[in-house]
């Protein structure tokens, strides 16, 4: 099992040198290395036979890929010897990063999801460089020894748990500093609970009136960090707008504006932390809806959409679920809030409608909660399925 870590480093000010002096060399090469991918895609995407008549047939060469890329690097260190005072494995690491990129563009990831056309990157937006071995016992105390950066200070707010070993590190330039990030491997898989009791097992009903209502009637409210901080974010943005391309006072004024942004993502994190944490220390098994979030941003509801972060926080539910041996069942959000959750009679209704009342059964109660109580009636056989299958393995 796989598990990430992050800390805040404390480098010194010749150290802060460095790490930019790398991001900005590892941003040049990685520029460098995707635009020899788009001159063979260019030259190549097209057929022989596709071809008109009378047109120019370039020369046909490989294609770059992972291995030949990474057989240029000694070259490189030869005609631009700059790049000898980066670690080789920080330098074979844009090398992978870069085939990652054009491979889902070209074939999709596991799933045959494509994404979009790579971009060049511009110096600010290159951010992170990969370590992708660490020594064993390369933390020592509150110094990591970083190879060709030596040892820096982490401030350990957290302990690293006995018996994960550090597989990586990744060093991030943020806003308001420098971050660490460990990649941990755990070799020991938690073992799922046997049998659940039916009494802790719930539903839970995302929303933008209350984040998620459960299928017991508890509600938690939705803390809207964005918009309590639209008119913070606005101010920092115009003072932004107002500085002239290129000046110091622009590149300080966006870097504020970075920080009151990464303050309103480090809020919703944490109360997404906070909530999983409760929904699992009270019950063994959560329904959620399989929610289309890509889809319901791109209607008027965008802002209130990505402020609660529903993807996020459905995500570390079931990573901390799978830690504790829990389980987070996804099931169908076909007409969950049309439902009855008494009779089962469809009773529709439009969105702005937050009661539901059957006109069969006499079953009245918020829209929520009776959707709540859909998705958990949905999930009652299927985590039983799962758990079994699970046990099985």
């Amino acid at each position: 099992m796989r598990t990430a870590y992050q800390y805040r480093l404390r480098p010194t000010n010749q150290q802060i040198a460095e790490i930019d002096r790398w991001l900005s060399m590892l941003c040049s090469q990685y520029n460098y290395l995707l635009a020899d991918r788009f001159n063979w895609y260019e030259q190549n995407r097209s057929p022989v036979n596709a071809c008109p008549l009378v047109c120019h047939l370039p020369e046909l060469r490989d294609n770059p890929d992972y291995y030949s890329q990474k057989k240029t690097l000694p070259q490189l260190k030869k005609t631009h010897p700059w790049y000898g005072e980066i670690y080789s494995q920080v330098l074979q690491d844009v090398v992978k990063r870069v085939k990652v990129t054009f491979d889902r563009f070209l074939k999709g990831d596991s799933n045959g999801k494509r994404s979009g056309k790579p971009r060049f990157k511009v110096r600010n937006r290159y951010r992170t460089f990969t370590y992708p071995q660490m020594k064993e016992g390369c933390l020592q105390g509150n110094l990591i020894n970083l190879p060709m950066l030596g040892k820096v200070k982490v401030v350990l707010h957290r302990p690293v748990p006995d018996g994960f070993k550090i597989k990586t590190a990744s060093v991030t330039k943020k806003a308001d500093g420098y971050y660490l990030t460990l990649s941990l491997e755990d070799k020991t898989i938690p073992e799922i609970k046997p049998d659940f009791n039916p009494d802790k097992i719930t539903g839970i009903d995302v929303g933008l009136k209350e984040f998620l209502t459960t299928s017991e009637g508890e509600t938690v409210a939705i803390p809207q960090h964005y918009r309590k901080s639209h008119k913070r974010l606005r101010v920092a943005s115009k003072r932004v707008s107002r500085r002239k391309k290129g000046s110091n006072g622009r590149l300080e004024a966006i870097k504020q504006l970075g920080k009151q942004h990464k303050r309103v993502a480090d809020n919703r994190k944490d109360f997404h932390f906070k909530t999983a944490n409760y929904l699992l220390s009270k019950y063994d098994v959560v329904a959620h809806e399989q929610l289309n979030v890509k889809g319901l941003a791109r209607t008027r509801l965008a802002k209130s959409v990505l402020d609660a972060g529903w993807s996020n926080f459905l995500s570390i539910l079931t990573n901390k679920a799978e830690n504790a041996g829990l389980l987070v069942v996804p099931v169908s959000a076909h007409n969950t809030s049309q439902d009855c959750s008494n009779c089962g009679e469809k009773v529709p209704k439009k969105l702005h409608i937050r009661w539901h009342d059957c006109p069969h059964c006499g079953c009245s109660k918020g829209r929520d909660h009776n959707a709540a109580i859909n998705i958990k009636n949905r999930a009652v056989g299927q985590s039983v399925l799962k758990a079994k299958s699970l046990l099985a393995q």
